[in-house]
């Protein structure tokens, strides 16, 4: 039998299949951000329903980052050991169970409805803690170098998204229905999309979609396509060394890229918790308004977060240095994200919008943290090195909301709330200009 020429030469082209892996990625990550928000936003609503205070507010909203913490490295050996689809699984599973479960608190008073909504945000944060680490695995083993931060920046860009496509449907359901139907929605939805994520999820080498030629691509671009080969052929191989921890902690580059996640966090979790209430309480918005008002700084904190990977991505092809080309847009990212401050210094609604999208905008094209990590990370222990980047990163999603519930208790206002949100993208600035140097993939001894 003769084949067709044509059909030979077609298949000799590059597959794609490596963008509908960062797309699904980006999807599952509107979700994961979309469960985390649910609380801020029907956060008014249950603090009237069920008598909570804003310091009341700011130790629940604290829920999620407690257990978000404590879990990252378990989360990351977990990943290393079992590889990223399996663990990823189990972990949108459970998280969507508890963010569903979250709906039944309004039959409690008191003391149990506290402990209870703690309990499950503490499970909700537990249940993601592998989330952000396996994405930033999944892009070192589906990506060259040169498409890194662009696909970084996709999946990290679903934050913003989730803020523009969920916060008018909360806003709404909660207007019409009661801040309870929040969590179902977004439970079942998060349940569904499992089904979703194993269909379309596989090892570079083993994606149905993907052929020799991308996989080629890939791994001559720096991709490492075999992370999680030897987990499919039962080769047992050394495991992830705790005692390598000790040694990113000991180098500069990192405890520099540390400490500016950490103060980029501390945007986003003002973002995804206290900002719904600003609006509400600072500004007079219904829920409803808020919910649409909120949208407008995550659509440009989405254009940010795609544009900077862009950015970046384009200045390494053309020749700057991986220093130059991931440092740029954090530096200038945030730079803007402080011109939140300027919301202390005007009345009109209008005007608080621009600055916070403006803030919101810088905080998107700065926010290049994971694709950082999978440009730095040891091959080794690609998923305990996210892992580790996450526990400092959002340790701020329990310092964040705690101090700003004290700030608004102690001074009656978020004027200095405000403040306390800018000094931290000045110093995430200064830590890449200052301490973290050239960046470069961190060799183990």
């Amino acid at each position: 039998m003769v084949l067709n020429p044509g059909a030979r030469v077609a298949t000799t082209k590059k597959t794609n299949a490596r963008w509908v892996v960062v797309a699904v990625l980006f999807f599952i990550t509107v979700i994961n951000y979309a469960d985390r928000a649910t609380i801020s936003l029907a956060g008014p609503a249950m603090a009237k329903e069920l008598g909570f205070d804003s310091v009341t507010m700011g130790y629940i909203f604290s829920a999620f980052g407690w257990s978000y913490v404590i879990a990252q490295l378990p989360g990351g050996w977990l990943l290393d050991k079992f590889g990223s689809k399996k663990v990823y699984a189990f972990s949108i599973f459970f998280w969507s169970l508890f963010t569903l479960l979250t709906g039944s608190v309004g039959f409690l008073t008191g003391f149990a409805a506290v402990a209870t909504l703690f309990g499950l945000r503490f499970m909700v944060g537990a249940s993601e803690a592998p989330s952000f680490p396996a994405n930033s695995r999944i892009v070192a083993a589906w990506f060259p170098a040169n498409e890194r931060g662009t696909a970084s920046a996709i999946f990290n860009s679903a934050q913003y998204a989730a803020t523009v496509i969920f916060a008018p449907i909360m806003g709404w359901l909660i207007h019409s229905y009661g801040w309870h139907w929040v969590f179902t929605v977004m439970g079942v939805l998060g349940i569904l999309f499992v089904l979703v994520w194993n269909k379309l999820i596989h090892d570079p080498k083993d994606h149905p979609m993907a052929n020799a030629e991308e996989i080629s691509y890939i791994e001559q671009g720096g991709g490492l396509v075999s992370m999680d080969q030897n987990k499919k052929a039962g080769i047992k191989e050394e495991g992830p060394k705790l005692e390598y921890i000790k040694q990113l902690l000991g180098n500069r580059m990192m405890a520099g890229i540390y400490i500016a996640q950490y103060c980029i966090n501390a945007l986003t979790y003002f973002f995804i918790t206290w900002f719904p209430v600003y609006l509400v309480k600072e500004k007079h918005m219904t829920i409803l308004k808020a919910g649409f008002v909120a949208a407008i700084p995550a659509i440009c904190g989405f254009v940010g977060g795609v544009l900077g990977g862009v950015i970046s991505d384009a200045m390494l092809k053309r020749g700057f240095s991986l220093t130059a080309a991931r440092k740029t847009p954090i530096v200038l990212g945030m730079l803007l994200s402080m011109s939140m401050v300027f919301c202390n210094y005007v009345s009109a609604e209008q005007a608080v919008i621009f600055f916070m999208a403006l803030a919101f905008f810088g905080k998107g094209i700065g926010a290049l943290g994971w694709a950082v990590n999978s440009d730095t990370a040891p091959k080794q222990i690609a998923g305990l090195s996210g892992g580790l980047l996450n526990v400092c990163g959002n340790l701020s999603s329990i310092t964040t909301p705690i101090a700003i519930g004290y700030i608004i208790q102690t001074t009656g206002s978020f004027n200095g709330a405000l403040v306390y949100v800018g000094v931290h993208a000045f110093i995430a600035m200064a830590c890449y200009l200052f301490v973290v140097g050239e960046i470069k993939r961190v060799e183990l001894k």
